[in-house]
């Protein structure tokens, strides 16, 4: 066909009928814009990812104290055994939690007891020979010098002096006998867990060594108590009257 009937037919579509007419079709999309896109927004999300992580990196490194080598110290309180003996009550377990002033462990009270004992019988007869001695002085004061010398006075009223220190002394020795007695039972000095419960009824534990109670912090307030095993070797040491 020539050019010229080509030319004739494209200006004769005009003039053909409108029911004969038909839209022409959408272009399509091709499938290569959408994968041109989605690494756009691959590369957002991680400009945003790495942009909150080094915001909080910034926070973490520059504006809270912070240190490579530090190192946390535990205040601890320790306490041991003030006094000697066999353990006979043993009330706590191991990792219990206790309070201030619960009853730890019980060491055998039966010499200290006697002790007090003998101390309390000490404080009578002091009282009364310090009583007696300070009359017989009074008497020698009030005599005149035809029946006793001055210098019979004078050692009356030092025996006087005496008398009353030694009785002095015995009221001290009550007081540390009934201390003794005290001691026999070992109560928590903080709340606490019981920890590294190795001691165990019928034990020796000795004056300041082997049994002892170890107290550190915890987070929230408490204390953690820690016990030391006891010697088994030192059950044949003699027990204090």
């Amino acid at each position: 066909m020539s050019d010229v009937e080509t030319r004739g037919k494209r200006k004769a579509a005009p003039d053909a009928p409108a029911g004969v007419w038909t839209p022409e079709p959408a272009p399509r999309q091709t499938p290569g814009r959408r994968l041109r896109i989605l690494p756009f927004f691959i590369t957002l999300a991680v400009l945003a990812a790495a942009g909150a992580l080094g915001w909080a990196m910034w926070n973490a490194y520059m504006g809270a104290p912070w240190t490579r080598d530090g190192t946390v110290r535990a205040y601890v309180v320790t306490m041991a055994p003030q006094v000697a003996g066999q353990i006979v009550q043993l009330p706590v377990a191991d990792n219990e939690f206790v309070h201030k002033g619960d009853l730890l462990m019980v060491i055998d009270p039966t010499n200290y007891k006697i002790a007090v004992s003998l101390a309390e019988a000490a404080v009578q007869q002091a009282q009364a020979t310090m009583q007696n001695v300070e009359r017989e002085a009074q008497r020698r004061q009030e005599l005149t010098s035809l029946a006793v010398t001055k210098e019979e006075k004078q050692t009356y009223a030092s025996n006087a002096i005496v008398a009353q220190a030694q009785y002095q002394q015995s009221v001290a020795n009550l007081d540390q006998a009934r201390v003794n007695l005290q001691r026999t039972e070992i109560r928590s000095p903080v709340n606490g867990w019981v920890t590294n419960l190795l001691a165990q009824l019928g034990d020796y534990a000795n004056v300041g060594q082997n049994e002892i109670l170890s107290s550190t912090p915890t987070r929230s307030g408490w204390t953690a108590i820690s016990r030391r095993p006891i010697s088994s070797r030192s059950a044949s040491a003699t027990q204090p009257a």
